[in-house]
């Protein structure tokens, strides 16, 4: 935001769209990389494109900057927006969505362990091992939040940690010839659902049998199944056997017949709708701790006396609250449900309308302390001055990033427990890509939502409330908005819940008797937040 803002010299509501698609594209797409991964070239090769990837699109970001270019373009050197060219705009825009192609498979599903395993082999990596990768990440991390904001022009700001990530990238690439033990793919249960659709179509005209025993299913003992469910009859056409062709025939085309196990699997994941989109609006709600929080903190005086601190310091609190309320969340969780005080699937659904209070109260100090920043701005005369700081300690927004990121950390803990135990086997490692997916859409809709919003205020002649800069904007407003559009997201979640989890009681009391001992003999599991910044899942027996 800042060197969107304070360089390139973009409208604020410009430069929020562009971050938020970045991480929009950031959260979204691990789940098409993860199924290109496990289709056509698996975890290694993928981790290794993606890296390339992401340096370059460093390295294009730093070329973005005026002083890179200047005596090839014939452009000033100065980080002014005069002195940026259409050279520069393409290598800005090209690099965004490069480098959140590299980040999004570098940190939002396990890659990283997933070809640690394949390079392990089965051995588990040490103490001093796992001691010596945690003293690593924490001694980058340190540098980069103490060392890089004190660096004052762009050029290096960007360029040295594009260097570092050539130096590694290049570094990963010696191992490839080396590499021995990648695990070739074996597709993807997303080509399942695809598949069932397909096969679904292309029976449209045909009748669905009376007996669910007359559906196609392969009853090998070691393959995992699900019994038949009543709901979504449609959806059963696609494992409809048609009486005029060989069931050989008819198994070897996998995408004109499937199984009912992979019927009921797809519409596991249609029941999940209802609730998964009530989630779409807490990315809305996310987005504005990385555009618009972010855009305060930059025009906040940074100093503690004579000390100036690092702007960077209330996200790396926002990050520590995000990291311990996934902790808190999780163990609080499983000390209700292992003390009988509360089953897990009503805990889970009450940690989601917890996590979207924590929404509504980040919200709310937002709107007060963006209110009492505007006071400040108005008595000192700053209105019509973007560049000036205001006489306001930055600290006055770190409640709000607290709550940001607390609301954030609960929210995904909770969610992901909220749709473990109803989901079959095969899709509970995709849980934690499909919430993060629905999540993005959420941030990717924060866009339209300010657009919205904005024409909204306007009506009657009044002023909008996003103006070029944010000193005549009323974020303070925006944020009231979107705190009781919260609270009408709370209500439609309850009610999605309640109708979610009595069609799931009910299919289960009459088709799956036999369904709910296996459920019961499930092992444990806890969520985790890795060194990468993704949740990972941990299944332990009793």
């Amino acid at each position: 935001m800042e060197y969107l803002t304070d360089v390139w010299k973009l409208e604020m509501t410009h430069a929020a769209t562009l971050v938020a698609i970045f991480w929009g594209l950031y959260d979204l797409l691990p789940l098409l990389q993860l199924y290109v991964a496990e289709t056509v070239m698996g975890h290694y090769r993928m981790l290794f494109i993606f890296s390339i990837s992401f340096s370059a699109g460093l390295g294009f970001l730093t070329m973005s900057t005026p002083p890179v270019l200047a005596h090839v373009t014939g452009n000033c050197s100065e980080y002014k927006s005069e002195c940026i060219g259409h050279a520069q705009k393409v290598l800005l825009y090209t690099a965004l969505p490069m480098i959140a192609f590299g980040m999004a498979v570098q940190s939002k599903w396990s890659c990283y362990e997933t070809v640690i395993a394949e390079r392990m082999n089965g051995v588990q990596l040490n103490v001093y091992g796992k001691a010596w990768s945690w003293l690593v990440y924490n001694i980058v991390t340190l540098i980069a939040v103490l060392g890089l904001p004190y660096i004052k022009p762009w050029s290096l700001k960007f360029g040295i940690p594009a260097i570092c990530t050539l130096f590694a990238t290049l570094l990963f690439s010696t191992t490839l010839c080396s590499y021995k033990h990648t695990l070739k793919p074996e597709g993807s249960l997303l080509t399942v659902f695809i598949r069932m659709f397909v096969a679904a179509a292309s029976k449209l005209f045909y009748r669905i049998p009376k007996d669910p025993k007359e559906l196609f299913e392969n009853h090998d003992p070691e393959l995992y199944s699900v019994p038949h469910t009543r709901s979504l009859r449609c959806l059963d056409k696609a494992a409809v056997i048609i009486p005029t062709k060989p069931i050989e025939e008819q198994e070897n085309s996998k995408w004109r017949l499937c199984r009912v196990t992979e019927v009921e699997m797809t519409k596991a994941v249609i029941r999940m709708i209802p609730v998964f989109m009530t989630l779409i609006f807490c990315g809305v709600v996310f987005a504005i701790g990385f555009t618009y929080f972010m855009a305060q903190l930059n025009q906040m005086n940074p100093k503690v006396g004579r000390l100036k601190v690092p702007t960077i310091v209330l996200v790396w609190f926002f990050k520590k609250a995000q990291m311990k309320c996934v902790d808190f969340s999780g163990d609080l969780l499983d000390m209700l449900h292992l003390t009988k005080l509360a089953p897990r699937k009503f805990a889970s659904a009450l940690g989601i309308v917890i996590s979207m209070i924590l929404a509504i109260l980040s919200c709310v100090t937002a709107a007060k302390v963006e209110n009492r920043r505007l006071g400040v701005v108005r008595e000192h005369g700053l209105v019509d001055k973007p560049d000036e700081t205001v006489p306001m300690t930055m600290f006055w927004l770190l409640p709000q990033f607290l709550l940001l990121g607390a609301f954030d950390g609960v929210l995904h803990t909770t969610a992901l427990q909220f749709f473990f135990h109803e989901s079959p086997v095969p899709m509970q490692r995709y849980l934690p890509i499909f919430v993060s997916g629905v999540s993005s859409v959420g941030v990717l809709c924060s866009v339209l939502s300010v657009f919205v919003v904005g024409k909204i205020s306007e009506r009657g002649g009044k002023t909008n409330w996003f103006q070029h800069g944010l000193n005549q904007s009323r974020l303070d407003k925006y944020y009231w908005t979107l705190a009781w559009l919260m609270g009408v997201n709370i209500v439609i979640f309850v009610v999605a819940a309640i109708w979610y989890r009595c069609n799931e009681s009910k299919l289960k009391d009459e088709e799956l008797c036999g369904f709910n001992e296996a459920i019961d003999d499930m092992p444990n599991w806890t969520y985790t937040y890795n060194i990468c910044g993704c949740y990972n899942l941990r299944i332990t027996k009793e």
